[in-house]
């Protein structure tokens, strides 16, 4: 079974890291990511937000996931926990 336990901040420095984010700012205890597509790229910006809980919900994990633009949930999972 694919793990999926995390913390906000595994989450975002995977993000930051390996998926090209760029950590724009804290409001709260959310960090916001923004990922800017290469100029060859016919796609949109993308902003997600990711809160900095210990343990991420898996439903909120699921939202940081389509806002980040995977198209695999179990995927996903599996590349933050490989990255990590």
């Amino acid at each position: 079974m694919v793990t999926r336990d995390f913390s906000g901040d595994d989450v975002a420095k995977v993000l930051v890291n390996k998926g090209n984010f760029a950590w724009v700012r804290t409001t709260g205890d959310h960090m916001i990511l923004k990922w800017e597509p290469p100029e060859d790229h016919d796609t949109e910006p993308r902003t997600v937000s990711v809160p900095r809980h210990d343990r991420v919900n898996t439903g909120t994990l699921r939202n940081i996931a389509e806002q980040a633009g995977a198209r695999d949930f179990d995927e996903f999972c599996k590349w933050i926990d490989r990255n990590r």
